[in-house]
């Protein structure tokens, strides 16, 4: 009898160990095998002191601007920044015309663009590199030229496209018949960056009551901007900053925070989009049939050299997507482009790309007084998603966002 119950007992056992293992092989068990991993989102942006910058000359035969002629430039700002701009005095030693630190003023108290004749920003300057009288060399401060009223010699205007926050300077030599008379050399310009509380460069190419640099030396001096493109060239560039991230777990092919080709479905993207609010896409994906989970990686803007991550938990066959605001735009995002296993390890920043929601009218990307940035709100438009072209000189995808699973 004692043989029969331990023959049974053994045969039992075996029986409950074959189901155990025939069990764990069934691909259609629910057994709990879940995971959980984390995920982070790394602004790596290199910030540039000027968000664009440029050159101009005179527009006949000869690079100079002569006595009553004319050039413009064209350049995007928005609210808080500035232009400023340099070109010789072409008849003195070493002197020339820059507009006031931090440059010309854009926009009023109430963010109103400011245009028509701005003559009174600019200055005439005097190196201090060259004696006026012999031009032999000193070693003074900048200092303003005095008794001289540059705005007699120089008249500034400008134009304001609403819709893209372009601008057009217009510079006319107005010396001629003066006792001032002067060609103006070459010059340069740029736009300082702004990093949502202050310029990155509020002194731009010169320090009043300071000894003078190399490359605007060269430009009082002799008209010769070369050296100031090279600097300029090598310190411009567009930057942004990152919303907090919008991870979504969930099952099958379809992302379902964006669908490439498509108009924004209302969802909360837009939001995202534009203003880096994440709330409405967060409770719109969770009453999703096919989503497992939504998180959220941090509470504030990710500014260039800081990151923010979250946990998640997933189950095998599960995938991942996430999205996060292009944050110096009307309506970019970073997304993933290709479908993300939710088990994945490691840098996944080349299944990223650049989005445009489609939902407000582009402008020049930390530049344009409709972005949030700057306390704006885009122009509504209603076009469909897609990725963001090379019109801007906008960074790769890899020097602005690194995305890690681990």
């Amino acid at each position: 009898m004692k043989k029969i119950f331990f023959k049974s007992i053994a045969f039992a056992a075996a029986a409950m160990a074959t189901f155990t293992l025939s069990s764990c092989d069934n691909s259609d068990n629910t057994m709990d095998v879940s995971f959980q991993k984390t995920i982070t989102f790394e602004n790596v942006v290199t910030p540039k002191d000027f968000v664009e910058s440029g050159s101009f000359q005179g527009t006949g035969t000869s690079p100079i601007i002569l006595p009553g002629q004319s050039v413009s430039i064209k350049f995007s700002a928005g609210k808080t920044q500035a232009l400023m701009f340099a070109t010789m005095y072409g008849a003195s030693k070493d002197w020339f015309f820059a507009s006031q630190q931090p440059g010309i003023k854009l926009f009023d108290g109430n963010g109103n663009a400011i245009t028509g004749d701005v003559s009174s920003s600019v200055l005439l300057w005097d190196n201090g590199t060259k004696d006026n009288m012999t031009g032999q060399p000193e070693s003074k401060p900048i200092m303003q030229v005095p008794n001289v009223n540059a705005s007699q010699l120089m008249k500034l205007n400008l134009a304001y496209n609403n819709v893209t926050s372009e601008f057009t300077l217009t510079i006319t030599n107005t010396s001629g018949g003066t006792a001032n008379q002067t060609p103006f050399s070459p010059g340069v310009w740029a736009v300082s960056n702004y990093n949502g509380s202050q310029l990155l460069n509020s002194t731009p190419f010169f320090m009043p009551n300071a000894p003078s640099n190399p490359e605007i030396t060269d430009i009082a001096q002799m008209g010769d901007i070369a050296k100031m493109m090279t600097k300029l060239n090598a310190n411009t560039g567009i930057m942004t900053g990152l919303s907090p991230a919008l991870v979504v777990v969930y099952k099958g092919d379809k992302n379902p925070i964006y669908e490439l080709g498509k108009t924004d479905s209302g969802m909360g993207l837009k939001e995202i989009a534009q203003f880096g609010n994440v709330t409405k896409l967060q409770n719109s994906l969770k009453s999703m049939p096919n989503v497992k989970g939504v998180y959220i990686a941090g509470n504030a803007p990710v500014t260039p050299g800081n990151k923010v991550m979250t946990n998640f938990n997933a189950s095998p066959g599960d995938k991942i997507a996430y999205a996060t605001m292009f944050g110096f735009s009307n309506d970019w995002f970073y997304a993933n482009e290709q479908n993300i296993d939710a088990n994945s390890k490691g840098d996944i920043t080349s299944k990223t790309s650049l989005f445009d929601s489609g939902t407000g009218v582009d402008q020049y990307p930390g530049a344009g007084n409709r972005q949030a940035l700057f306390g704006g709100t885009p122009q509504s438009e209603n076009m469909v998603i897609s990725k963001v072209g090379t019109f801007y000189p906008v960074p790769p995808v890899q020097n602005v966002i690194k995305v890690t699973v681990n």
